[in-house]
C-alpha cells in the first residue's frame, strides 16, 4: 500500500433504514431507504453521502488543476447520484453526472481543465470501469 495521507472512518448499522456516524462525530445521521416517486427529508441516504464527497473532491481536483494551468477560477460542482438497475445480475448499481459551473475560463479551457480533474480525482479513479460518470461543464 502506498503512503497513507489520511484515514478515517465511519460505522452504520440497520442498513439503509439504520443510522451512520463518522469516527469524530460530525457525521451523524439517521438512514431511509428511499422509495421512488417520494422525498425523505428527515434522514440521508448512502447516495447522497457519496454525492457530497465525491462533489468535494472533484471541486477540490478542478482547482487544483486550474492552479497548475495557472488560471484563476471560481467553480461549483453538483454531484447527481443515481441508483438503477443493473442488469447484468438483477441488482442494483450507481450512475453519477457531475454538473460543474466554471467562471473565469473560455468555455474549451472549462472543458479541458474539467476533463483533467476527472483523471485526477481520487473518486474518479475509485469509480473508473465500475460506475458510468457523465460530465457536464457550463461556464458563466
Amino acid at each position: 500500500m502506498a503512503d497513507v495521507i489520511l484515514k478515517t472512518q465511519a460505522k452504520a448499522h440497520g442498513g439503509r433504514d439504520g443510522h451512520v456516524k463518522s469516527d469524530n462525530g460530525v457525521i451523524d445521521f439517521k438512514l431511509a431507504m428511499p422509495k421512488k416517486g417520494q422525498e425523505v427529508n428527515d434522514a440521508t441516504n448512502p447516495e447522497q453521502l457519496f454525492a457530497a464527497g465525491y462533489s468535494a473532491c472533484f471541486d477540490g481536483a478542478l482547482n487544483l488543476m486550474a492552479q497548475k494551468a495557472k488560471k484563476e477560477i471560481e467553480s461549483e460542482i453538483e454531484a447527481e447520484v443515481s441508483l438503477v438497475k443493473d442488469e447484468s445480475d438483477g441488482g442494483f448499481k450507481i450512475a453519477v453526472t457531475l454538473n460543474a459551473l466554471v467562471q473565469g475560463v473560455s468555455d474549451d479551457e472549462a472543458k479541458e481543465l474539467v476533463h483533467k480533474a476527472h483523471q485526477f480525482c481520487p473518486y474518479s479513479k475509485a469509480t473508473a470501469g465500475n460506475v458510468d460518470v457523465t460530465l457536464n461543464v457550463k461556464t458563466k
